[in-house]
């Protein structure tokens, strides 16, 4: 073999070898579960897809449309969404279906009725998966809370917040560059002391019913709290956020709006003096 053939084929062989490894990457890369509601892995086939998120299938799954004519008006015992949290440090991670902020160590908590539900990480879904009125709105965030029963079980609480394009949000444009840079599946990156408290003002007015966790296994028994005030964020930092796990997952990630089936929906509101439920 001359030089010039020797050279040939060894550009064929490096080309077959970099095709064989990126087959295997972009296998290994094929999620668990999606949200392309035409594919065997979307919503509609979760509960199927393994026999641990058979509550997939259950009837009291989130998210749920926040229907006027469906909302009983409640005078809220314990007035505002009683928040107690503290900056702490954080880090940022992209699980793939979505980028998460998880805080270390005691962050605070949120009262609901006595229970103190600590604060563990957030995290974002594009357009929004709760509906209000049948309106989907650009991007939610859900901050996830949990509380330890006595028997050693976790109990827990979910506080959604909705978006639509306008403003920047804040609290995104302090994640900026730790997005821009986030690590690639499974791996986290620091990003120093994160205030919970200012990532949005204590909710006046918020929805509450039970419901599930919008992902596998789709665990029910979830208390959510739905703030009633829509903030703003920008085109922009929903653009950085869709394509930082755009590799793994379809251009959306929200779950479909599920069957509210016999479940409560209450608002509560601070106003509402003398309306009786309805």
């Amino acid at each position: 073999m001359n030089r010039q053939n020797h050279f040939l084929f060894s550009i064929v062989l490096l080309s077959i070898t970099i095709l064989f490894y990126s087959t295997l990457t972009r296998a290994s890369d094929d999620p668990e579960y999606g949200y392309n509601e035409k594919s065997a892995k979307g919503p509609r086939h979760w509960g199927d897809l393994k026999r641990e998120w058979a509550a997939c299938k259950g009837e009291m799954q989130s998210p749920i449309d926040l229907s006027s004519d469906r909302v009983s008006v409640m005078i809220p015992e314990f007035g505002d969404l009683k928040r107690n949290y503290k900056p702490q440090h954080a880090t940022i991670s992209n699980r793939g279906h979505d980028v998460a902020v998880t805080w270390e160590g005691d962050v605070g908590y949120i009262d609901i009725n006595g229970t103190h539900y600590f604060l563990q990480q957030s995290h974002w879904h594009w357009p929004s998966e709760h509906t209000i009125n049948g309106r989907r709105y650009d991007l939610e965030l859900h901050m996830v809370h949990v509380s330890t029963q006595p028997d050693g079980t976790n109990k827990t609480a979910v506080v959604g917040v909705l978006y639509k394009y306008g403003s920047p949000d804040p609290f995104l444009s302090k994640l900026v560059n730790y997005i821009i840079e986030v690590p690639d599946e499974e791996e986290e990156k620091s990003i120093g002391v994160i205030d919970p408290s200012k990532i949005f003002k204590s909710a006046k007015m918020y929805y509450r019913y039970m419901g599930s966790l919008t992902a596998p296994p789709c665990t029910e028994g979830i208390i959510w709290t739905i703030n009633n005030k829509i903030r703003t964020v920008s085109r922009g930092q929903v653009k950085l956020l869709k394509n930082s796990v755009l590799k793994y997952y379809a251009k959306r990630n929200a779950r479909p709006v599920q069957i509210l089936n016999q479940r409560e929906i209450e608002l509560y509101d601070p106003k509402a003096k003398n309306i009786p439920n309805y």
